[in-house]
């Protein structure tokens, strides 16, 4: 789908996916690249976080459409296995360095516009939900977002990764939308936010990330305050 082609005049409910999505993740890795440099370069003992941070990222993304029990655990698992490490000692690692740390720094990697689609889209009655493959709501609050349904692939309703649509269906379910053609699912991955969109039978809007960083959002506030002055 084009931005051209929305129909804003019958939009119930806008899913953004996060990484990638509502934030530049390229410059955000920049960053983290610099802070790892610069605590590892004077802990080189602990060379091996370093690669549970590549190995854990790495394994999750072979296992697209996994389901477990308690997909938050096992998620660990993967990489502790592959690393013959205790996943208390993974978990450890990757929740100061991927869910917890670069928090501080989402706000100036936001992209522009987006807080002002998030309130023109409550402005005109249209439901917000974030779904992502990972927590989010930490994230959210550091970009100064907030939206009707937080759900992550971890979620023990959920416990699914993309691009199977049960994120997605859970969403739509607690909103209580009937029509599915009355959602556009926004994400800047077509091989996974788009896939699991189309296997949920949601439209689906693929960030253009060079318009992102400039004025893709503001242009998708200025469309809908047009259609709904209409």
């Amino acid at each position: 789908m084009s931005v051209k082609n929305i129909s804003w005049d019958t939009l119930e409910l806008v899913i953004f996916d996060v990484d990638g999505t509502l934030y530049d993740q390229k410059r955000l890795r920049r960053k983290m690249l610099v802070a790892l440099i610069k605590h590892y370069l004077v802990r080189p003992w602990r060379y091996r976080d370093l690669l549970i941070l590549y190995h854990f990222r790495n394994e999750r993304e072979k296992r697209g459409g996994a389901q477990f029990e308690d997909l938050y655990l096992q998620q660990f698992v993967w990489c502790a296995e592959k690393m013959n490490v205790p996943v208390t000692k993974v978990a450890k690692v990757i929740e100061k360095w991927m869910f917890n740390f670069p928090n501080r720094y989402l706000g100036q990697f936001t992209y522009p516009g987006i807080i002002l689609f998030f309130n023109v889209l409550k402005q005109n009655k249209i439901l917000t939900a974030i779904y992502s493959d990972y927590e989010s709501a930490d994230k959210l609050n550091s970009m100064g977002l907030r939206a009707d349904i937080v759900v992550s692939s971890t979620d023990e309703q959920v416990n699914t990764l993309k691009p199977l649509p049960n994120g997605l269906n859970y969403i739509m379910s607690e909103l209580d939308i009937k029509d599915k053609n009355n959602c556009l699912f926004i994400g800047d991955r077509d091989d996974l936010d788009g896939a699991c969109s189309r296997q949920a039978g949601i439209p689906f809007l693929l960030v253009d990330k060079l318009a992102a960083n400039n004025n893709f959002y503001e242009e998708l506030s200025n469309q809908l305050i047009i259609s709904a002055k209409k």
